[in-house]
């Protein structure tokens, strides 16, 4: 048995909504005719997909698990014939994006001028933000970050390890002692980060060349819950900061920053790019993959060996 894509479409889209009037208006049919297409699938396959009452539909455990499987093959299918009916398959529509603010801003956006220049039909609507995002839920075409929920038919692509490195500023370090391992932070003021889950202090682990590791147990001058205040700070000459090096490279290169313990960095994870996994990835998107993933492959922005 081969569904129709309509009776698939009316049922996705309804259960995404909630209500067949809502499926409705967004497929320019009426409410009508989406129940029927949804009976009809019912039908073809045996099973009760919707609870129906007067407070609107519910989806049946079978219905989930069906929604679960057809969902993103539907999306796939509908943005490949958007993509060749309109644009013979080559890259264009809006891309909706979503970033930490300042690797965004200090990383990404830099990359756009090539990226557009090159795609001129492609739109990027830019989402920066410190917290998590629900990729799937809010409709995401791609997203930079650390540890997201590996949901499926999602796809991460490392762009490279996120290391920090301990700075401050000349002015702050003079007449200063300077530490010999991370164990000797503790002796100067630090500018401390906490976790936004939590609250709780983070303590990094640092390791150096050879493989040793050591804690940098820090002396906080001050708190703070996310990692573009905890590089602001610091360079503001409040004390010692753990900073990642695409933040501190070019503030090395100025002399605004000094490093201390040159051997020593933290690796805290991966930096990566998100998208879906799709046979039919729309060329939209399998172009801003492959741009961004060249870039950052090219350029080595998130490495050690960078600075």
């Amino acid at each position: 048995m081969m569904e129709t894509l309509a009776n698939l479409e009316s049922f996705v889209r309804s259960a995404e909504s909630g209500s067949f009037s809502a499926a409705a208006r967004r497929l320019s049919l009426t409410p009508g005719a989406i129940s029927r297409n949804v009976a009809q699938l019912e039908r073809n396959l045996g099973v009760r997909l919707f609870q129906r009452s007067t407070r609107g539909l519910s989806l049946t455990e079978e219905g989930e698990r069906f929604l679960q499987s057809v969902q993103g093959g539907l999306d796939s299918i509908q943005g490949a014939i958007a993509d060749v009916m309109v644009n013979a398959g080559q890259p264009a529509g809006v891309l909706k994006l979503a970033a930490n603010l300042g690797f965004g801003m200090d990383y990404l956006l830099p990359l756009m001028p090539a990226f557009l220049e090159r795609y001129p039909a492609v739109t990027t609507d830019w989402h920066f933000d410190n917290r998590p995002v629900d990729f799937i839920a809010d409709g995401f075409d791609a997203a930079f970050g650390a540890g997201f929920e590996m949901l499926p038919g999602m796809v991460a692509r490392e762009l490279g390890r996120i290391h920090l490195i301990a700075v401050a500023t000349p002015g702050f370090l003079q007449g200063k002692r300077l530490p010999q391992d991370p164990a000797g932070l503790a002796e100067l003021p630090g500018v401390v980060m906490r976790s936004s889950d939590n609250n709780r202090v983070i303590t990094w682990s640092m390791r150096n060349g050879a493989g040793a590791e050591m804690a940098a147990v820090q002396k906080p001058v001050i708190f703070a819950n996310d990692p573009d205040a905890i590089f602001r700070a610091t360079l503001l000459g409040l004390g010692v900061g753990l900073v990642a090096v695409p933040h501190a490279a070019p503030h090395l290169e100025s002399g605004a920053f000094e490093r201390l313990l040159p051997d020593w960095h933290s690796d805290v994870g991966a930096m990566s790019l998100y998208f879906t996994s799709q046979k039919l990835l729309p060329a939209k998107t399998r172009a801003f993959v492959n741009f961004v993933i060249e870039a950052f492959r090219t350029k080595k922005l998130t490495e050690v060996s960078s600075i």
